[in-house]
């Protein structure tokens, strides 16, 4: 997905399509091209910004560790770069951690926003000393061993073995992560805090997708709350990447949210 730069801003970005914005964010070691099958079925409606998050893709990448408050405010800082005032603001997994962030600082600036395969819970201490132990690898061996090693995980049981193109763009993707930048947005997602809240005193629309199978955000973590403005989908027979495992059903899933707004 091509990106872009403008000057003075933090990140790397696609621009798509016209229509109503939709912000969409990505996961940890991926990248604007996370969402490279799902746009083109967006952009004929939606005018659709896909950012490399701090540390990822093309985005600069100093040395961490990062908050995923920052992750966020790099996005408000694209928004007010292009001169957009509101948006709908959609991440997956790390990105939905920023998402939450963001609306719970900067909700004016949202007309919905939603978690695909995320979760507004925070790491429980054995999944800190995870995100450590991933922050000290990435840094020692580089960042491939790590990606290699977990990539496959992301998708349903069997499913990577059945996606082998799916997998190794994945993976492609994941290489590209400097390892400063893994590092420091791992150590950004250790201190996550609880955001359940976010989504439970919200009066705006949010959309929340998981996967039947799921091993990293299962619909009973991705829906650990809600509320009457809430709209919840499980994307049957999907582990962590839809975005690769299911992109039609999830490029529907967003439009129609969307759309209803």
């Amino acid at each position: 997905m091509q990106r872009k730069q403008q000057t003075g801003l933090p990140i790397r970005y696609a621009d798509r399509g016209e229509g109503p914005v939709l912000v969409l964010l990505h996961g940890f070691v991926g990248s604007a091209d996370y969402w490279e099958r799902v746009v083109p079925m967006l952009e004929g409606h939606f005018r659709c910004i896909v950012p490399d998050l701090l540390g990822h893709g093309e985005s600069e990448a100093p040395t961490g560790p990062y908050t995923i408050e920052q992750l966020a405010d790099g996005v408000l800082k694209l928004l007010d770069g292009l001169d957009i005032e509101q948006a709908v603001l959609l991440g997956h997994s790390m990105g939905g951690y920023t998402a939450l962030s963001f609306a719970e600082r900067y909700l004016e600036r949202l007309r919905a926003f939603g978690l695909v395969h995320s979760m507004p819970l925070p790491d429980d201490e054995a999944g800190k000393e995870k995100r450590t132990a991933v922050a000290e690898r990435v840094l020692r061996e580089g960042t491939k061993p790590f990606v290699e090693q977990s990539a496959p995980n992301w998708f349903a049981p069997n499913a990577a073995a059945r996606m082998p193109a799916e997998l190794d763009r994945v993976l492609q993707i994941g290489y590209d992560t400097k390892p400063e930048g893994a590092a420091g947005a791992a150590l950004a997602m250790r201190e996550r805090p609880d955001r359940g809240h976010v989504i439970r005193e919200s009066q705006l629309p949010i959309l929340l997708i998981a996967g039947s199978e799921d091993g990293i955000a299962p619909p009973e973590k991705a829906f650990a709350a809600e509320n009457a403005h809430t709209s919840k989908f499980v994307i049957e027979g999907s582990g962590h990447m839809s975005l690769f495992e299911a992109p039609q059903e999830l490029a529907r899933h967003i439009a129609s949210f969307a759309e209803s707004l």
